[in-house]
């Protein structure tokens, strides 16, 4: 194959525009669509067959819990097929590696050209799923398509001629090669992009891999894995097994996989560092892992900033997605000059989103992803209000029909306490108040992780500190602290946020590859 298209300067895929009537109706029609292929069974793909398991786990729609959205075989009752996963891409490795770089690329454009003519019909998956609504759903998918762009240009771009010191007598160069065989596990709170991107940046390096994806979003992978059947990567290229930990922990430990590329929480992102560290009977390597395991992201308000603007920027990374994002704002600091007139706007703008199915138009949050989700998120919220917080709002859940918690605002809390400090990953906001920006800047940092932050404030200087002293891998000023797009914003964290891997960002790539140098002396 080769490559035909001319590739252009690189440009994010537009969001679409709902309140345009057409636009609506296109998705209500992919809406219904999809309601009519719920439940039905996909398997493991390995080599390109088709693998079924006599054990089946079911994925379940978190909003409506009597809806199954897809059946899966159960890969932790027979760990084996992980092992045959992992043969599968070592074969495959041997003649994948050697494929042009652009021939790689143009698998990822293709992707691309796929995603956009489903479009819709992706982006309804997720909100059967996840619970994502449709402005959440739609911008999953066009980031999957970014990274699709992405990752195709930046890998032209590595294959290049790299800039060495040139030398008399010798004709010296310097390549980038891929790794071998990984391990994929994404997480199930961006499923299609995060998936994908995980993915193909793996693939377009040359690398072949093993994908499981999390129990909670594995017909969003499924969907995934026939778009990449369907252009034509090589069988053993992109295996795709479906189970639980053990599933995950073979891959993991295997001798034969040669880099873990994983995003999720920090427990499970410690244990698999951890574990990649040993090395195993028959492992050559020391294994690479590419981790983002989360954050305790914070908005610090100060006492110059447009309270509106603070107002609205934070209710919307506080409650976008149910709050189940890693960048989403879970700690409000608060300059105390200004935390009774942020708060009382805060609340007001929160009263108003709308609880409900995401398959309505006008919802604004729906359900956490499941049952233990919504357990441990009313746990936190009684936590906090143990530890002295005040629920200024919401601080309840019904799970009678889906996993509904309404947004919660709790006030009072304190540096230190429970939920300013661990992650909850729902749709609670605890605020503190700050005596100043100094001690704004204190409190945000004074967590582990490192993942993002935003400022308010009207001050040069004091954004500039924040610059300097803000210490997370993505800050944000007088904005918002989600919504990284592609290429614009390269996305990781530091600290307990994980490796900082700036996915979107032209270093991704070199993660799954590693230098060699040809020197010939002439």
């Amino acid at each position: 194959m080769q490559t035909q298209r001319v590739v252009d300067t690189y440009k994010n895929e537009p969001f679409t525009d709902f309140s345009k009537p057409e636009n609506a109706a296109a998705f209500e029609k992919a809406l219904e669509k999809v309601k009519s292929e719920l439940g039905r069974e996909y398997p493991s793909i390995i080599n390109g067959e088709k693998v079924t398991l006599e054990s089946k786990f079911e994925s379940i729609n978190p909003s409506n819990i009597s809806e199954v959205v897809g059946v899966f075989s159960e890969g932790d009752t027979d760990t084996s097929l992980v092992e045959k996963a992992i043969d599968a891409a070592t074969e495959a490795f041997k003649t994948w590696k050697n494929v042009a770089p652009a021939e790689r690329a143009e698998y990822l454009f293709k992707i691309a050209d796929v995603m956009r003519q489903r479009k819709h019909e992706l982006s309804a998956w997720m909100v059967f799923e996840v619970g994502k609504t449709w402005a959440e759903a739609d911008g999953d998918t066009a980031e999957a398509i970014d990274f699709a762009e992405y990752y195709g240009r930046e890998m032209l771009r590595w294959s290049q001629e790299q800039p060495i010191t040139k030398v008399a007598g010798e004709d010296n160069s310097f390549e980038y090669i891929p790794l071998g065989v990984g391990a994929i596990i994404p997480p199930w709170n961006f499923p299609l992009a995060i998936t994908s991107g995980m993915t193909m940046a793996a693939i377009v390096t040359g690398n072949t891999t093993v994908l499981k994806p999390s129990s909670d979003a594995p017909t969003i992978a499924a969907k995934f894995m026939e778009i990449v059947e369907e252009v034509g990567i090589p069988a053993g290229v992109v295996n795709f097994v479906t189970g639980s930990a053990a599933t995950g922990e073979a891959m993991v430990t295997s001798p034969k996989t040669r880099f873990i590329s994983f995003t999720g929480s920090k427990g499970v992102g410690l244990h698999i560092n951890e574990e990649a560290a040993k090395t195993r009977p028959g492992q050559i390597w020391i294994k690479r892992v590419v981790a983002e395991m989360g954050g305790k992201d914070a908005i610090i308000v100060a006492d110059d900033a447009d309270i509106d603007a603070a107002a609205l920027g934070t209710v919307q990374a506080a409650f976008g997605f149910q709050g189940q994002k890693c960048s989403a704002c879970s700690r409000l600091i608060v300059d105390e000059k200004v935390h009774d007139e942020l708060i009382e706007k805060v609340v007001n703008i929160a009263k108003e989103l709308n609880i409900g199915q995401p398959t309505e138009a006008g919802t604004n949050v729906a359900a956490v992803i499941n049952k233990r989700s919504f357990d441990k998120t009313l746990d936190y919220i009684n936590k906090g209000v143990e530890e002295g917080g005040e629920v200024a709002l919401g601080g309840t859940g019904d799970d009678s029909e889906g996993f509904f918690i309404q947004p919660t605002i709790i006030t009072n809390v304190k540096q230190g306490d429970t939920i300013e400090q661990e992650e909850i990953f729902a749709p609670v906001l605890a605020v503190i108040k700050a005596k100043d920006y100094d001690d704004a800047l204190n409190i945000a940092n004074g967590t582990e992780f490192g993942l993002t932050g935003a400022v308010y404030s009207a001050s040069e200087e004091r954004l500039e500190r924040a610059r300097r002293e803000f210490h997370v891998g993505n800050l944000y000023l007088n904005r918002k602290c989600t919504g990284a797009l592609v290429g614009v914003h390269p996305f990781g964290g530091f600290n307990m946020s994980g490796t900082d891997s700036k996915a979107g960002g032209r270093e991704y790539l070199i993660q799954f590859m590693q230098g060699k140098t040809i020197s010939r002396k002439i």
